[in-house]
């Protein structure tokens, strides 16, 4: 394994806390999104005139995953650029910490937290058109409403799959650009 220089080992230590950070924040982020969308969710149930009402919570909660997501591709990225570029695929390397991390990350992904949290999110979704139903809402309400509510949940699970496979396609991308080859779109 070649030695870093003293300007490659301050990226890669600015990189891996930059990883510790953002996972830290979106954790933070995601329990406190949730309990300001249930807060909004509940102010909305006890004061709501109009079902169409139900929609401000949820651009509320789309707002908290589309920051939960961010964080969580962008700390994937920066996991991938690590190893590419500061791990060697060599066994004896000291600095394998991604490459672990991603031999890992399929078989263990069966039963753990889902890191974008989407089965909560979705389940906040549907407890989200819960006040339209003490609103009474007319079928055209429920029609617009639940609508709107199934866009959501199809990105949610659009999002979740994209996550799924993004640590191979950054891996290859990031290989692509070290050999200097064009990366595929």
């Amino acid at each position: 394994m070649r030695t870093m220089t003293p300007r490659e080992r301050d990226e890669y230590r600015a990189l891996r806390a930059t990883i510790r950070e953002r996972g830290t924040a979106r954790l933070y982020l995601f329990v406190a999104g949730i309990v300001g969308w249930a807060a909004l969710v509940l102010t909305t149930a006890a004061t709501m005139a109009l079902p169409v009402a139900t929609l401000l919570p949820l651009v509320v909660l789309a707002a908290v995953f589309e920051a939960v997501f961010a964080l969580h591709v962008g700390v994937e990225r920066v996991g991938r650029y690590i190893q590419v570029f500061y791990e060697s695929a060599d066994a004896e390397a000291t600095a394998r910490w991604e490459h672990a991390a991603m031999q890992f990350g399929p078989e263990a992904a069966r039963g753990t937290p889902n890191p974008v949290f989407a089965s909560l999110f979705l389940i906040a979704t549907l407890g989200n058109i819960a006040p339209a139903a003490f609103a009474g809402a007319l079928p055209i309400e429920w029609a617009v409403i639940g609508a709107v509510h199934a866009l959501f949940a199809v990105r949610v699970i659009t999002a979740r799959r994209m996550a799924a496979g993004q640590r191979a396609r950054d891996l290859a991308r990031f290989t692509a650009l070290r050999s200097g080859a064009s990366p595929a779109p």
